[in-house]
């Protein structure tokens, strides 16, 4: 039996890079694009961060394009709004296009900041080119919001200017989005372990090895992302059902990254490795 858009509740994966796109027959496998996922839900179409991987999607969505479109930015740094320009529903007339992210720290209102500091200064397209219709909507980090019927929980992330990790509820079931967060050495990070407590789907910043993280001679520490080792404490803390391991490094080739699946995997069985393209069912997922 086929499964209706309304009751159909999936991950997609359109870019799974971090930091910069790295195109290229080394990354061919599992996608240089930077980061973008997105959720299926409730008969929606929910995109989590807009890096490079967002025009792909943007190209999907024109072959049936649905009234709204959902924008959620857990921060701006570059390889999470390069996409953006090149959103082809941005151009269609009549759409509309709902952002949400955090409040901006130095004041004013998303749209400002949006406008301002994302798009203008580095955007080639003329922000007069964007005819669709956006909606933003400022979000306190640490708050609930609704899309209807689904329940979005947000959470601080730990990451140099900030970055909000979410958690989508609908159906009795849930996916935790937690990508740009770096672990604490001492302890779980209790925001990231509250919002992970018994998801289906958790998507975790995995960028770093142990060995990267802690490599004396160019450590990462401090540079706001986590290791796969990490995110197995998390997994195993929380009760996650399957862990997706996410924000894959610049250099990290596809064989480097096969061999990480297998190591990751002797740890903690019920995890994969993101690649551009792989899509998840959430109820299920692990049949």
């Amino acid at each position: 039996m086929e499964t209706s858009p309304s009751s159909e509740f999936l991950v997609q994966f359109w870019g799974v890079r971090g930091s910069i796109p790295t195109p290229g027959k080394s990354t061919v496998r599992y996608g240089g694009n930077t980061s973008c996922v997105e959720i299926r839900a409730d008969g929606k179409r929910l995109i989590f961060d807009g890096g490079t991987g967002l025009q792909r999607l943007g190209k999907d969505l024109m072959k049936q394009l649905p009234e709204d479109t959902y924008l959620f930015f857990t921060h701006y740094h570059w390889d999470h709004i390069q996409g953006l320009p090149f959103f082809h529903p941005a151009f269609v007339k009549g759409h509309r296009v709902h952002v949400r992210g955090a409040v901006p720290d130095n004041g004013g209102s998303l749209e400002k900041h949006f406008i301002e500091r994302v798009l203008h200064p580095n955007s080639p397209i003329p922000l007069a080119g964007m005819k669709a219709d956006f909606k933003f909507h400022d979000i306190v980090c640490g708050e609930t919001i609704e899309v209807d019927n689904l329940i979005v929980q947000t959470g601080h992330l730990n990451h140099p200017n900030g970055a909000m990790g979410y958690r989508v509820n609908w159906n009795g079931h849930s996916v935790f989005y937690c990508t740009d967060t770096e672990h604490f050495p001492d302890r779980v990070d209790e925001n990231v372990l509250e919002l992970a407590q018994g998801v289906d789907i958790l998507i975790y910043d995995a960028m770093y090895t142990d060995e990267e993280y802690h490599n004396p001679k160019s450590p990462k520490i401090g540079w706001g992302h986590s290791t796969w080792q990490e995110g197995i404490k998390v997994a195993k803390e929380a009760g996650v059902k399957l862990l997706v391991i996410f924000h894959h490094e610049p250099n990290h080739s596809d064989d480097f990254l096969d061999e990480l699946a297998e190591q990751v995997k002797a740890e903690f069985p019920n995890s994969v490795l993101a690649k551009e393209g792989l899509a998840i069912p959430v109820m299920g997922s692990l049949q």
